[in-house]
């Protein structure tokens, strides 16, 4: 069976959108695509272009009738209707995705086509024409700057008629390395960039002269994906020979060494899955019962799982496209785990060379240059952080924690550079699974081997090899085909298939479960049935595919995303595929396992089989690989330091990329969905991301949890490898100690190592990096690391006419550090309190050494001597107090020490408290390495009666170092002299002007200006968050009836924020019911069972005929749905919209009484998705849902990209100021007409309405988010258990 996710279920695979007798492509214009502000950031670059429009072209099965065609109009009517730029000029191009791809808004919208039964349509795609002025000369503009070229070409339209067409099938090739000999497979290593050892082709010749045959194109490439060093990590598995001795042991060996050292306690699985699984806590459960589909609590273990991975080199090719299925990679190795698994929260991080910012140029910057098919730095840093939170956004998965590096340097200029143009691209995670779940189970010949997911795509091609090579030695064409691009909102429907069938306990369907990434089914499926001992026959045209033209080759080896492949118990195909259907998301059966050890991949089309290859074959051991160098010493010059002033050196450091402000990338993120975030970057009254770890919470019944931190400080190791990898991996630990870990022995790491491997020296510091923390440090802390990954080929090289240039990256770990939580109330931040008789003390480990330091790179300097831990027991003592004085209440804040020294740190926490603060340096220090010095070290602020005791204890250095001020100036003294003093506003000012300066450049130059202005205000001026209550949160309301009201938790498919919302509603004492809209489709439930309904959050069809538009026009183009919900709004039932249910409500105004006036919801004045804490004032009104809650001033989490409200018509706007519920309002409780208080542009602040008598009410902030004082970032500490938001639940249970 095939199920493509259109609502029809086809008896035979094939692709997707064949059809035959097909009608010509129609086209239709569509709105403006770029806004006044949008359009203006292109003229800057390109001034002839003066307009650009979408594009629908339609691909139809038949002619459309007239009601159908009015159908279609309606659909794509969408987006904002004011405030656009004036269409003119005269047509360039039109650009639209490359040929043989489905762009994921043409997979959504098509689908909401067919939800609205306009049958005639096969497919809808968008693209977009651009217009330049009637006297410019086309010739003149680089197309490049206006497409993708990675995901999109450009058209003429003429060509267009041809666009849907589709290609016979391309058959298999054969290589005649038999025939031929070596020579055959070299030049198909060349052609197909497969890039093969030399021992790989020997290996693969006896192989095939064993089988008496030539290979097939397909087996040669999943036999390189399979075996690429990507995939197979041969440098780590390898053997060692320094100074011309073996060497015992692998660096894998190492690693394993730190789980053998504790004897893997407290780790349920390490280094045989998808990521890494320990012990967690006792929680209840909140989960759908899979028959009556209502919300469930129960007791049961909330194990924690753990993955970090890299997606460096499509991120420097496509930064959006790369760093999106980065991070969708990621996520989908945290839900396929055992037998499925929950991804829960995230990380991200990046490192990049230096950005040269045109707007604010810095004296440490390189001129370096780069290869024509590479991005720069800064575009790295514009495009990728924005696709990376856009998936994690749309998928519902908060990314809560991560770093930010620029480094480039040239020692000498007979020396390559060392930097970082290829990037790092960092994504991970945690998540959950069920305690039967964690380990996968084998399975009988004869289970259903299933593709769950999208189709296959031309895209990705090669993308395992192509990481495994230096950026810049394969070739341009293999290089864009290696890049894949995302659609989360298929992902998310994946993982509802998951979580739906885990839910299912010991009946789950799912036997085992692997993601499909690299070498995509190539090697997913062969390591599946391999998994499960196992082997497998596969039909290859089964599975489903974009384009009936693909070979092959490129049907099973592209890395099309979002896909996941899967062993299904056979006895439980049929209630895996009705589960699918509901969730309509796409899947194919296309094979079975069978006895031994052979895979079959057979081609129906072409009667034949492109793999028929024993499994040892391709996944034995091919010749296992030696690595060997001489050891040599490092030469670096000595710091100088003469003649550097103290002002302009904090100038500098302030305004250094890895230590100054990173807001701009992570506002960008919605940090709040699921509402398990505890602790998030952002904190505080002026929430500032300062926060040294992430911490999450098990359950929405307990204050346990987990956190998570990272630790980076890759230019160390040009000074000394194993000082950088043991920097790193404290600076996670000093991290995640903010928060409450149940005990060191607790915290788990995942080490990420990325290497320019090849040459002597990198071959030396990668392995004397790895030995001293797998042999030495790690187990001297009693800390193991069961997960990580590597990546070794971060080198870039090129040729700049007759000259070849090359950046070589420094030996990179990142270390990310995990632990369970007793109780994440107790986390400490780095926010001081303004208090009376309270000391700022460091706590640290003895050195001053400036080596790699901030201060030293912004001098275009590095130094020889390197900070590090030469005492592991020291560092180990320091955290066990930590853990213990935090546990007793007796730290008020701490803050680690780390990019930027003591100054950073100190300023870091002033920050936090918008106060000023005096920084005391003892008489002997030496002023700039007492300031600037990197060492592993904690600020805190403790009670001055606590102080005589820290000092006495011989188990840390303690030295004072301060004390808070009450006003906003900042001293620095030593001796009773006072060598520098500024205001707080204007540090601070500097702190954020790198991300100021980048968000002005990405986003709105006035919203920025706003937020970077109201920095210096003064904490008396702007007091930040507070809440003023008109209720008693600790004292529910009244209720009329006994029993539990039920409420339909309605959700379509791309909404993410059901669970939360059940949660909150249980808590209210309601009965929550999870419905789909494919139930009431399909006439499963229907409207009028529920007493009240609620619109969850999300992405529904990922927003793509505007936001909620999809979702609405489903409703109001089906006659039942229609009917169902004006009979419901008419009604005495309650209903409540929230965010993306906010959107679709609104767009369901003409069924909802009193709602005819009410706005539609367009992008944000920012022209960015806004992830913040904002406070709204509760309006007067007659809403039952917000009884005694009027006059109310509550903070509240906010989350979209499109939450402006728009109104249409003359008096729309001042009929529905009547029915306003909520606004958003500033610090001093005002309605808010500034960014960020107001963090969408919305007139009069407007962030909720009623209609309906009150019955019903659409929000766009989250209050389902927050009902618990736990989840809420910044909470008054008079709040108990309940949160302010909780009575918004309740006053909807007392109505009943």
């Amino acid at each position: 069976m095939v199920y493509d996710g259109s609502g029809l279920l086809q008896l035979q695979a094939g692709t997707l959108n064949a059809t035959s007798d097909t009608a010509p492509p129609l086209l239709l214009d569509g709105p403006a695509a770029l806004s006044v502000f949008a359009l203006a950031k292109i003229q800057a670059e390109i001034p002839s272009v003066v307009y650009a429009e979408f594009v629908h072209v339609l691909q139809l099965r038949s002619e459309l009738s007239q009601d159908e065609s009015r159908q279609v109009h309606q659909l794509l009517t969408y987006g904002p209707t004011l405030e656009l730029p004036t269409k003119q000029g005269r047509r360039l191009t039109t650009v639209l995705p490359r040929s043989g791809t489905i762009s994921p808004w043409s997979s959504k919208a098509s689908d909401i086509f067919a939800r609205c039964g306009l049958h005639s349509v096969a497919r809808v795609e968008r693209g977009l024409r651009w217009f330049i002025s009637e006297d410019a000369d086309p010739a003149n503009i680089d197309l490049d700057h206006l497409h993708d070229r990675m995901t999109e070409q450009c058209w003429a339209e003429e060509e267009l008629r041809s666009w849907f067409d589709q290609a016979e099938p391309r058959p298999v090739e054969h290589v005649p390395l038999v025939s031929v000999g070596l020579s055959a497979l070299h030049e198909a290593n060349l052609r197909l960039g497969l890039a093969l050892s030399d021992d790989e082709f020997e290996y693969l010749q006896t192989a095939y002269q064993n089988l008496q045959r030539d290979p097939t194109d397909v087996e040669l490439m999943m036999f390189a994906q399979a075996n690429s060093e990507h995939c197979r990590h041969k440098i780590f598995n390898a053997d060692w020979v320094v100074n011309q001795e073996p060497q015992t042991g692998s660096l894998f060996g190492m690693i394993r060494n730190t789980h053998r050292q504790i004897n893997g306690e407290g780790i349920l699985s390490a280094y045989s899955d998808n990521a890494a699984v320990i012990e967690g806590p006792q929680i209840d459960r909140l989960w759908v019962d899979p028959g009556s589909k209502h919300y469930t609590l129960t007791a049961e273990p909330a194990h924690i799982l753990m993955k970090v991975e890299t997606h460096n080199h499509p991120t420097a090719i496509a930064p959006f496209a790369g760093a999106a299925t980065g991070a969708g990679g990621e996520i989908r190795d945290e839900g396929a785990v055992g037998r499925g698994s929950k991804p829960k929260a995230g990380l991200t991080g990046f490192t990049t060379s230096h950005l040269n910012l045109p707007e604010l140029p810095q004296p440490w910057e390189l001129k370096t240059g780069k290869p024509d098919h590479m991005v720069s730095a800064l575009d790295i840093m514009l495009e990728g952080p924005i696709g990376a939170a856009s998936f994690n956004n749309e998928f519902g998965r908060p990314a809560i924690n991560g770093y930010f590096r620029t480094f480039e340097y040239q020692a000498d200029p007979s020396e390559p550079v060392r930097g970082y143009h290829k990037p790092v691209m960092i994504a991970g995670g945690v998540g959950s699974v069920r305690d039967a779940h964690v380990h996968a189970v084998g399975f009988p010949e004869g289970t259903a081997l299933v593709v769950l997911g999208g189709p296959a795509m031309l895209i990705g091609l090669g993308g395992g090899a192509a990481s495994s090579m230096a950026s810049g030695s394969s070739s341009t064409d293999l290089d864009f085909a290696s890049v894949q691009r995302g659609n989360p909102e298929m992902e998310r429907r994946c993982q509802e298939v998951i979580d739906q069938c885990c839910a299912m306990d010991d009946t789950n369907p799912i036997l085992l479960i692997h993601d499909v990434g690299a070498g995509g089914l190539s090697n997913a499926l062969p390591e599946l049935i391999h998994d499960a001992h196992t082997g497998g026959q596969i039909q290859l045209r089964d599975v489903l595919s974009a384009d009936s033209g693909m070979s092959p080759l490129e049907i099973w080896c592209n890395e099309a995303q979002e896909r996941y492949v899967l062993g299904i118990a056979a006895d439980q195909l049929a209630a895996f595929e009705a589960i699918c259907t509901r969730e309509r998301c796409p899947y194919a059966v296309v094979g079975h396992s069978r006895a031994g050890d052979q895979l079959q991949v057979a081609d129906r089309h072409f009667d034949n089989a492109p793999v028929d290859l024993p499994l040892d074959v391709l996944l034995g051991k091919p010749p296992k690989m030696t690595r060997q160098f001489e050891r040599a010493l490092i030469p670096q010059s000595a710091l100088n330091l003469d003649d550097i002033e103290l002002t302009e050196a904090i100038d500098r450091v302030l305004q250094f990329p890895a230590v100054a402000s990173k807001q701009f990338l992570i506002t960008i993120g919605d940090r709040s969905i699921t509402g398990m975030v505890a602790t998030q970057p952002m904190i505080g009254p002026w929430q500032v991301p300062v926060a040294d770890a992430a911490v999450t919470l098990a359950g929405y019944r307990t204050d346990a949890g987990e956190a998570f931190a990272m630790g980076e400080r890759s230019p160390l190791a040009l000074i000394d490898p194993k000082a950088a990898a043991r920097i790193a991996v404290a600076e996670s630990l000093t991290n995640i100690v903010s928060a409450d870990i149940e005990s060191l022995s607790r915290v788990v790491l995942s080490a990420n190592w990325m290497a320019a491997a090849g040459s002597n020296a990198e071959e030396q510091a990668l392995f004397d990096a790895v030995s001293a923390v797998g042999e030495e440090f790690c187990p001297a802390l009693g800390i193991a690391i069961p997960v990580g990954k590597d990546s070794l080929s971060m080198q870039t090289r090129w040729q700049e006419g007759d000259t070849s240039k090359a950046v070589v990256s420094p030996l990179t770990l990142i270390v990310s550090s995990f632990a369970p939580v007793k109780d994440a109330r107790l986390t400490v931040t780095p926010e001081l309190q303004v208090c009376d008789d309270s000391v700022l003390v460091l706590l640290h480990l003895g050195s001053e050494r400036l080596g790699g330091s901030a201060l030293a790179q912004v001098y275009s300097q590095l130094g020889d001597q390197s900070p590090d831990v030469e005492d592991p027991q020291a560092l180990k003592a320091m955290l066990n107090l930590l853990i213990d004085w935090k546990r007793q209440g007796k730290i008020l804040a701490m803050h680690d020490r780390s990019d930027g020294g003591l100054l950073t740190t100190m300023l870091e926490m002033s920050f936090a408290a918008r106060t000023g603060i005096n920084i005391e340096l003892a008489d002997e220090a030496s002023l700039l390495p007492a300031l600037f010095n990197e060492e592993i070290g904690v600020v805190l602020q403790i009670a001055a009666a606590d102080l005589a005791y820290l000092m006495a204890t011989s188990l840390v250095k303690a030295t004072v170092v301060g004390s808070v001020r009450t006003d906003d100036q900042v001293f620095i003294r030593q001796a009773d002299e006072v060598l520098f003093t500024a205001s707080r506003g204007k540090l601070q000012q500097q702190w954020a002007r790198t991300s100021y300066t980048m968000q002005r450049r990405r986003d709105s130059a006035a919203c920025a200006d706003e937020e970077f202005a109201s920095l210096v205000s003064t904490r008396d001026e702007n007091p930040g968050l507070s809440a003023r209550l008109t209720f008693d949160p600790s004292q529910a309301p009244a209720v009329i009836s006994a029993g539990s009201p039920t409420i339909a938790i309605l959700r379509e498919q791309g909404v993410n924020g059901q669970v939360e919302m059940a949660a909150a509603f249980t808590a209210a004492g309601f009965d929550c019911v999870d419905l789909h809209m494919s139930d009431l489709s399909s006439g499963a439930r229907h409207l009028s069972q529920f007493q009240a309904v609620a619109a969850c959050g999300g992405f529904s069809y990922g927003d793509v005929l505007g936001a909620g538009g999809g979702w609405a026009k489903a409703v109001l183009l089906d006659d039942n749905l229609r009917q169902q919900f004006a009979d419901f709004f008419a009604s005495d039932a309650l209903a409540l919209g929230i965010c993306n249910g906010c959107q679709m409500l609104s767009q369901l105004r003409e069924l909802i009484p009193q709602a005819e006036h009410w706005p539609s919801f367009v992008r944000n004045r920012s022209e960015q998705f806004e992830g913040r804490v904002v406070m709204v004032c509760i309006e007067d009104n007659a809403s039952p849902w917000l009884n005694d809650m009027a006059g109310s001033v509550i903070p509240v989490a906010i989350a979209h990209g499109e939450g402006r409200a728009e109104f249409t018509g003359p008096d729309a706007a001042r009929i529905a100021a009547r029915q306003t519920a909520l606004r958003y309002v500033d610090a001093q409780h005002q309605i808010a007409t500034l960014y960020p208080d107001n963090p969408n542009g919305a007139p009069d602040g407007l962030a909720g309405l009623t209609a309906a008598d009150g019955r019903v009410l659409a929000m766009m902030p989250h209050p389902e988010r927050v009902f618990r004082s736990v989840q809420n970032v910044w909470r008054d500490p008079a709040w108990q258990e309940e949160g302010p938001w909780l009575r918004l639940f309740q006053n909807a249970r007392s109505y009943f």
